[in-house]
């Protein structure tokens, strides 16, 4: 009994070899052996047999027969001139070759395309308002000419030839002729010479000018929600960005999940045409639960409360419970939606306790801030109340108080905000308290930030950073800590932990007076969505400039273009202690 087993374990095992071998590899095997007869091959230049390889579907089965091979042929010649032509190549050769009264031979389908088709002339011609005799007209016909993509001697390929007439029409209908039509459109092509004449004829309509808004889908706000967002005036001749920046304005306040600015283009309301914005509300009120992890603060859990109309003023309400490992927050706020001047008010308190390297604090806060904000500029000014106990392990506890007036100014021109190739973001602050005015010391800070991203190649990117800070007073003692200056972590010097580098106090690291740090990064994406980056981070904080010692940190890491934007997991070494680090961020820019 004992001898036959190993025989039944092998019939076992080959039993389950044939049925794990897939089946149309099995099936492939039979056919070939039953019929001894093999497919067609294609014989083409490189430079059209992807291409063909692509869109032109070979037969299945083998040709047996006279007739099966004439009718390939057939479909073949049509079937392939009509896709070469897209190609631009208007007198292709197509022969099947190979005997086929020999099974041995594997026919070939030979595909001579003959010569490409190219370019030769391109006449555009305008008709409507904008051919008129004033200078900036011309001007303008000139511009919608240079910018015709499908240039002279360039192959002509329907595909770019329907692109090249789509981008012309999106062009001259961005501004001002937002009814403009191609009229007609011609290709007289010469395929014994391989040249095609273009001809394209364009009616651009009248001008036309904003009129009125048509709201529809308000509930609960009033329309003045939505025209304070208009950068444009009725009577202010059309520009589609005009519209499109109207409603990325409208998607980005919270009162709306979707919103719809368009004009209809008739021609008989072409001075006064009617803005139809189609939105639909969100709930007012809502709760939401978040999680997350920064090497920052640790872990976080958080809950969040929102109401956007708020006294039923369409003001947003925000509170907000975040409890992280080293930091515990609760805030309240209510912010108005921007004026027709983009100004906007925020009136909130938080309440918070922070426990990093050694240092205890339990801050409470009240604010107000007049905010000015556009696409590229933030402009704030804020006056700001704020208690804060702090509690240095090995030193003396202390009570900081400070009113102060604080000024911010931020500016940022970026191509994407989510994932920046190419943009600078520059930022300055200036603030103050005096003991005359509720404030336990005299003291002026200001702090100042440059970015600068510079795309290098078709992917990679590489980044600067700078930033510096110095508040002015006798002594840091009776200053809150969000007006000092640490140093240390995810976006100052990694390799060092978050606020680790500042001013002795007992066993704690406190903020100084003064800042400075730096960051040079390359980052190299191998794939549409996953990227290596390279690092180096220098800098620190003091009391004075004098006892200024500058860390470094160094390393590399991985980056992932999330929709939310870019996480970062970096490794990072201290110059100073040799001691490695993990990082990980949403690596944002502001």
């Amino acid at each position: 009994m004992p001898k036959t087993l190993p025989k039944k374990r092998s019939i076992i095992f080959l039993f389950l070899i044939v049925l794990l071998v897939p089946s149309k590899l099995v099936l492939a095997e039979s056919a070939e052996s039953e019929n001894n007869v093999a497919i067609v091959s294609l014989s083409a230049p490189e430079s059209i047999l992807e291409f063909l390889h692509q869109y032109f579907d070979l037969p299945d089965k083998a040709l047996t027969n006279v007739t099966a091979q004439q009718a390939f042929l057939r479909r073949a010649q049509r079937e392939i001139s009509e896709l070469l032509a897209t190609e631009g190549y208007f007198t292709p050769n197509i022969v099947l070759q190979g005997n086929w009264q020999d099974n041995t031979e594997v026919p070939v389908l030979a595909i001579d395309p003959g010569p490409l088709t190219k370019v030769s002339a391109i006449n555009l011609e305008f008709q409507g308002e904008i051919v008129n005799a004033q200078a900036n007209q011309q001007k303008h016909i000139k511009a919608l000419r240079d910018s015709w993509q499908l240039a002279i001697d360039t192959p002509f390929r329907s595909t770019d030839w329907e692109q090249a007439k789509a981008a012309l029409l999106s062009e001259i209908t961005r501004d001002k002729y937002a009814a403009a039509s191609i009229v007609s459109s011609k290709a007289a092509v010469d395929p014994d010479n391989g040249l095609a004449e273009l001809t394209v004829v364009i009616d651009s309509g009248p001008i036309f000018y904003f009129g009125e808004l048509e709201i529809s889908g308000l509930e609960r706000y009033d329309e003045s929600t939505i025209r304070n967002f208009m950068l444009f005036r009725v009577g202010d001749p059309y520009k589609r960005e005009l519209l499109h920046v109207f409603q990325i304005a409208l998607q980005g306040i919270p009162h709306f999940k979707s919103v719809s600015v368009n004009i209809t283009p008739d021609i008989t309301q072409h001075k006064a045409a009617p803005i139809q914005v189609v939105v639909t509300e969100l709930e007012s009120q809502r709760i939401a639960l978040g999680a997350g992890f920064s090497s920052n603060n640790g872990a976080r859990g958080e809950l969040n409360f929102q109401n956007h109309n708020f006294l039923d003023r369409a003001l947003n309400l925000n509170s907000t419970l975040r409890l992280e490992q080293k930091r515990q927050t609760y805030f309240a706020g209510i912010d108005s939606l921007p004026n027709q001047n983009n100004i906007q008010y925020s009136l909130g308190a938080r309440l918070q306790r922070t426990d990093i390297e050694d240092l205890e604090t339990i801050n409470q806060r009240v604010g107000l801030t007049r905010n000015y904000r556009t696409r590229e500029l933030l402009n704030q000014i804020g006056l700001t109340w704020q208690r804060e106990e702090k509690r240095p392990s090995g030193a003396i506890n202390q009570i900081n108080a400070a009113l102060v007036l604080d000024w911010r100014w931020r500016h940022h021109i970026v191509d994407d905000p989510l994932h920046i190739r190419r943009g600078n973001v520059t930022e300055i602050q200036i603030g103050g308290g005096s003991q005359q005015l509720f404030s336990e010391q005299d003291f002026i800070r200001s702090y100042g930030r440059h970015q600068s991203w510079w795309p290098i190649g078709k992917q990679d990117v590489f980044f600067l950073r700078g930033e510096a800070g110095f508040t002015l007073a006798q002594s840091r003692f009776g200053i809150p800590q969000e007006y000092l200056f640490r140093a240390g972590g995810i976006h100052s010097v990694r390799g060092y932990d978050f606020n680790s580098l500042g001013v002795r106090e007992g066993n704690a690291v406190v903020g100084g007076r003064t800042l400075a740090t730096g960051t040079m990064e390359y980052t190299r994406w191998v794939m549409p969505h996953w990227g290596a980056a390279f690092f180096a981070d220098i800098g620190s904080a003091a009391d004075r400039w004098q006892k200024m010692h500058a860390f470094l940190g160094y390393g590399a890491g991985v980056r992932w273009r999330s929709p939310a934007g870019p996480l970062a997991l970096d490794v990072a070494r201290a110059d100073e202690t040799g001691t490695i680090r993990f990082h990980f961020s949403m690596a944002v820019a502001f």
